[in-house]
């Protein structure tokens, strides 16, 4: 049971870390595909500020859990689980939200691409080369650590509950799977189905978000923070292997949670697919 539960742990947080890795690709392509002759230059302050948005996002990590464990001392184990539970769903619910994130290529990718060709432009006349690659590398640093920040507040939800070595694990597989596609985008400038990929990540995510809320409820009723109505019928459906991969309990307050949690995904995908047409 102990290694079920762990297994899905790495699996839920890797495929998390691969499409927050992946919007982050998406959005340094966007900003690169242009430079060209000597633009090339560019590139470098946007790899450092990706890489000093790395290091905040370990700092990030390193102060979350700093401030977890000195309200654990504070609260119950349960409560903290319960509110960090919470905080990671409303965090995989902005993740998910297919509306927002048609919001996300319109909105924050044409700011950082108005962003660039303004500093472009200014090139040529700023006397000081250096507040244009300064520019530069904050556009690398928040295309990064606006992704790394969601990961950092996602991911605390799963340290208290599975354990660091989990975490790690799983942060490691989705990692991997970051690099393999930054190498084949960036190195090989290989053109991937990127659509394609963030619907494919996107229908994993939507079973991650349901597990998660199914063990939310779990813990807050736990907790004492809902109520337990339990369904002894149901109860003889469910085979065990649900409830440990995908946290299915017969319960009337954990299964009425998941469904809402499937609707309001399934109403912004279908809501987004009616507006005009992703960027590709």
């Amino acid at each position: 049971m102990i290694r079920a539960l762990s297994d899905s742990g790495v699996v839920n947080i890797a495929v998390l870390v691969f499409r927050e890795g992946l919007e982050c690709i998406l959005v340094l392509a966007a900003l690169t595909a242009s430079f060209r002759g000597k633009d090339t230059r560019y590139h470098r302050p946007i790899v450092g500020g990706v890489l000093v948005g790395m290091a905040a996002t370990a700092v990030t990590w390193a102060i979350a859990v700093r401030v977890l464990s000195d309200l654990s001392v504070r609260v119950s184990a349960l409560a903290l689980q319960a509110a960090t539970g919470l905080l990671a769903i409303v965090v995989l619910l902005v993740v998910m939200n297919w509306f927002f994130h048609k919001m996300y290529w319109t909105g924050w990718i044409s700011l950082h691409n108005k962003r660039k060709q303004e500093l472009v432009q200014r090139a040529g006349s700023d006397t000081n080369p250096w507040r244009i690659m300064f520019g530069m590398a904050l556009l690398g640093f928040s295309s990064f650590y606006r992704e790394g920040f969601e990961v950092v507040l996602f991911l605390q939800s799963f340290r208290l509950r599975l354990g660091g070595r989990i975490v790690l694990d799983g942060v490691l597989l989705g990692s991997a799977g970051t690099l393999a596609v930054a190498v084949l985008t960036f190195i090989v400038h290989h053109h991937l189905p990127y659509r394609r990929m963030l619907v494919v990540t996107g229908v994993m995510l939507a079973v991650v978000l349901l597990t998660m809320v199914g063990e939310q409820a779990q813990e807050m009723q736990l907790a004492g923070w809902l109520p337990t109505t339990n369904l002894p019928r149901l109860a003889l459906l469910i085979p065990a292997w649900a409830g440990l991969w995908f946290s299915i309990f017969p319960t009337v307050e954990s299964l009425c949670f998941q469904f809402a949690a499937g609707v309001l995904v399934l109403g912004s995908y279908f809501t987004a697919r009616s507006l005009p047409t992703l960027a590709r």
